[in-house]
Formats: structure tokens, C-alpha cells, sequence
């Protein structure tokens, strides 16, 4: 933790958390994801273990319908085949025009390029929130040629420059994952340092909490919430599930049923707890 740390920053941050988990679990936003064919049921199941109502909506003249319906999206770009980048695009516009909260996650763009040009094509159109690994964040700012596949090759401070320009740029949170995460709008930093390894030994691990953004940023829709408060209270409710499904687990086969587990007992006295956070002006 580190020394800059201040216990109202903690305070803070999981207290914003705690009416926005609340909301989740009483509303069940509905969470159109268009995201990759290997974490499809995983990031499904994720959502109705939070209380949300997953929607896995990716076909061509249906696709951009939905979003204007529903209350958050998240875009993965994990295997953008033709038709589902097609659909994304028709998604992107369907939300823009409703106003539908979205995140993009922008996975293993870099030096592979069908997704990175994608991800550059749908940046342009300010998502709500980007979320990705230091490595994919430094590839869409044009600052690195990415990672290692969907591996991250740097840290999330090495990023830092790279998640305040995109902020910035296109009026977005963007949500670096490491170790210890970094969170800007461009005016605030938040560091969250809960979480565990295992979710890294988890396919999905990562994805999911993408569409657990969208959940959140839709269930602040209209509430006067800002997105970096809703992004930032998923993330700290998902890290400190992950460190309580951890406790339970023998190893990533059964971390992956305690983590749903997890984040269906998860309260916000276990997020205020727990939280290990700081919050910066940027």
C-alpha cells in the first residue's frame, strides 16, 4: 500500500460502492455484451451471480436494436470474427444513440491487425469506459505495439501517460489491470490493490469484469453518478469477491466456481473492509 494512501480515500471509494451494489442487485441492469467466444458462459454466469441480466447479443440487424434498450454494454474484441464486428458497430451506434452506457476492451490489440484497427474505429466513438491490460491501453494510444497476445508485457504506472491521454481525448474512464489497478477520468487517479493472482489463472477472469463495468455504469444511469465512480466501485467490489473466492479455492478449477460464488455474498461491509485504495488528483 502506499504511503500516499489516505483512510478517506478508502472511505470514499467503498462508499460510493456500496448504494451502487445495492442498485445492481435491485434493479438487474440489463448487460448487452458482445465479447469472445471463449468467455461467453463465464462472463454470463458473472452477471447473474452480481444480479444483473446478461444478454449475449451478437448478431447482425439485432445487435444495434438491443443496445438501444438495454442498460449498459460491454464490446471485447477477444475474437472479432466478420459478423461480430459488424454487430459492434451496429451496437456502438445503437448505444451512442440511446445514451446506453458502454465499455471497450480492446483485447490483445497491438501488433495484430483486424482488432487494433477496430479498437482505433470504435475509440472514436467515447466509450463510457476502456478496460485493458497496461499493454493493450499503451497499443490504443498509439504509444506501444501491445503486448504478448492477451499478455501484458507492462505495469499499469507505465501506462499511466498513455489511460490520462485516452481519458482525456475521448471524455472516458479508462481502467488499468495489474496487480495493482489504475482508474482515471484524466482529473482523478484511483489505485485499487485488492484482487488475486488466480484471476489471472482463470479464462475470463479479465473479460468478465468488463461486462460487470457495464452492469454497474447501467445501474448509475440517470442516478447523477459519475462513470468513474461506477467503474471504480466494480472493480473494488470484483477485486475484493476475487480475494474471498481465493480463501475458499484449491487452484483455478474450483477458484472459478468460488468466484461466482463470491460475488454473490459479496456485501458492502465486506468491500469496506477490505478496500485498499487510493485516490489521487491526477
Amino acid at each position: 500500500m502506499s504511503d500516499r494512501l489516505r483512510p478517506s480515500s478508502i472511505c470514499s471509494v467503498a462508499e460510493e460502492a456500496a448504494p451502487l451494489l445495492e442498485r445492481v442487485r435491485t434493479t438487474s441492469p440489463l448487460t448487452h455484451c458482445i465479447t469472445n467466444s471463449v468467455v461467453t458462459g463465464f462472463t454470463a454466469n458473472v452477471l447473474l451471480a452480481i444480479g444483473a441480466a446478461p444478454a449475449m447479443v451478437d448478431i447482425v440487424d439485432e445487435s444495434g436494436m438491443f443496445a438501444r434498450v438495454a442498460s449498459g454494454l460491454l464490446v471485447n474484441l477477444g475474437t472479432p470474427a466478420p459478423e461480430q464486428r459488424a454487430a459492434t458497430h451496429e451496437a456502438v451506434a445503437g448505444a451512442v444513440a440511446a445514451d446506453t452506457p458502454w465499455v471497450l476492451d480492446p483485447v490483445a490489440i497491438g501488433a495484430l491487425p483486424v482488432r487494433t484497427a477496430l479498437a482505433h474505429e470504435l475509440v472514436a466513438q467515447r466509450p463510457s469506459a476502456i478496460r485493458g491490460n497496461a499493454s493493450e491501453i499503451l497499443a490504443l494510444a498509439r504509444m506501444s505495439a501491445g503486448g504478448r497476445g492477451v499478455d501484458a508485457t507492462d505495469s499499469p504506472d507505465a501506462a499511466a501517460e498513455a489511460a490520462a491521454s485516452l481519458a482525456v481525448r475521448f471524455g472516458s474512464v479508462v481502467a488499468v489491470s495489474g496487480e495493482v489497478d489504475l482508474l482515471t477520468d484524466g482529473e482523478r487517479v484511483i489505485r485499487i490493490a485488492n484482487g488475486d493472482v488466480l484471476l489471472t489463472r482463470v479464462t475470463g477472469g479479465g473479460c468478465a469484469l468488463g461486462a460487470v463495468m457495464a452492469a454497474f455504469l447501467g445501474a448509475a444511469r440517470g442516478t447523477g453518478v459519475s462513470a468513474l465512480t461506477a467503474v471504480a466501485s466494480a472493480s473494488l467490489f470484483y477485486a475484493v469477491a476475487a480475494e474471498r473466492a481465493a480463501q475458499q479455492a484449491a487452484g483455478p478449477g474450483s477458484f472459478a466456481v468460488a468466484l461466482l460464488d463470491a460475488l454473490s455474498s459479496t456485501t458492502a461491509d465486506h468491500v469496506a473492509e477490505s478496500a485498499r485504495v487510493e485516490s489521487l488528483l491526477a
